[in-house]
C-alpha cells in the first residue's frame, strides 16, 4: 500500500544557481515561500560532478520529492548548452577555461541529477525560472536579472520565447552585458550603473517590442525606479525572490513535461 506523502515531501525545493551564490528555499505548489532563503557560496573551480555533489547533499536534505533549477547559463533539454560563468575556475574575476567549458557542454545536469537523487529534478536558465515566477501572460514581457551578471527571457502572451544567451555578449566599449551590467559594473560607480541599466531596459524593450520590463535578481533592489518613468515601457521591480516562485511553476499542469516550458515557436 502507498504511503501517503508527508507535507514536506510535498513541498518544493526551489534552487537558483548564481555565479556568485546558490540559494535555496522550500515553496508551496503556488510558489509562496515557506522558509527564509538560505544562501552559500558558489563552489570554484566548479565542475560538473563538483556542482552535482554539492547539489545532492542539499536536495537529500531538503526531504522534498520536487526540485527545481535555475541554472546560470544557456540550459536546453535537461542539458547544458553553455555554462557560463560556471567556466571560469576562480569565479567571474578569471577567465574562462576552455577545458572545463568543454566538460560543461552538453553536460546531462537534469538527468544526472534525477539519478543520483531519484527526486523529480527540473531544471531551466536562471532567467526562465524568474521569468516564471514574475510574468502575468499580458503582452509581451521582457525579464532582465540583474546580479553577478544579466540574464534575459522573453514571454510573450505567457509563452516562453527561446532567446540567446546575452552575458557574454559585446555591448560596449568591448566590454560585455557581464561586465557592464553585472556586479563589476555595480561596484565602479551606482549612479553610473543605473545609467547603464536604463540603457538596457530601453535596448531589449525595443528590440523584443516589450509592453513591460520586469527586473529581477539581488541588485535589482539597488535600481533607482525613478529613472524609468521617461520610458515608454512600464518597468516593474520583481527583486531576488522571483526565482524562487517560478520553481513551483515548472510543476504546474500548463507545464506538460520536465524539459518543456512552453516556449513560442
Amino acid at each position: 500500500m502507498a504511503q501517503t506523502p508527508s507535507p514536506l515531501q510535498e513541498q518544493i525545493l526551489a534552487i537558483d544557481i548564481g555565479a556568485t551564490n546558490i540559494k535555496f528555499c522550500h515553496v508551496n505548489q503556488q510558489g509562496a515561500l515557506l522558509r527564509t532563503v538560505r544562501r552559500r557560496p558558489t563552489p570554484y573551480p566548479c565542475s560538473p560532478a563538483r556542482l552535482v555533489e554539492f547539489l545532492v547533499e542539499r536536495i537529500t536534505k531538503s526531504g522534498c520529492r520536487r526540485v527545481g533549477v535555475g541554472f546560470p547559463g544557456e540550459f536546453r533539454d535537461g542539458q547544458v548548452v553553455r555554462p557560463g560563468n560556471l567556466a571560469r575556475p576562480g569565479g567571474v574575476t578569471t577567465d574562462v577555461d576552455p577545458e572545463l567549458e568543454g566538460r560543461w557542454i552538453g553536460y546531462p545536469l537534469q538527468e544526472e541529477l534525477r539519478h543520483v537523487t531519484r527526486r523529480d529534478v527540473r531544471i531551466v536558465n536562471d532567467a526562465t525560472m524568474a521569468a516564471l515566477g514574475c510574468c502575468d501572460g499580458n503582452g509581451v514581457e521582457v525579464v532582465l536579472t540583474l546580479g553577478t551578471g544579466l540574464g534575459l527571457a522573453v514571454c510573450d502572451g505567457g509563452a516562453l520565447r527561446k532567446v540567446r544567451d546575452v552575458g557574454a555578449e559585446i555591448f560596449r566599449d568591448d566590454k560585455t552585458f557581464d561586465q557592464l551590467v553585472g556586479e563589476r559594473g555595480r561596484v565602479v560607480g551606482e549612479e553610473r550603473w543605473n545609467g547603464v541599466v536604463v540603457e538596457v531596459v530601453e535596448r531589449f524593450s525595443s528590440e523584443f517590442g516589450a509592453t513591460s520590463v520586469h527586473l529581477a535578481g539581488g541588485n535589482a533592489r539597488r535600481v533607482t525606479p525613478h529613472l524609468f518613468d521617461s520610458l515608454p515601457v512600464r518597468v516593474v521591480i520583481d527583486g531576488n525572490e522571483a526565482p524562487m516562485h517560478g520553481a513551483a511553476r515548472l510543476f504546474s499542469d500548463d507545464l506538460t513535461n520536465a524539459t518543456t516550458v512552453r516556449v513560442a515557436p
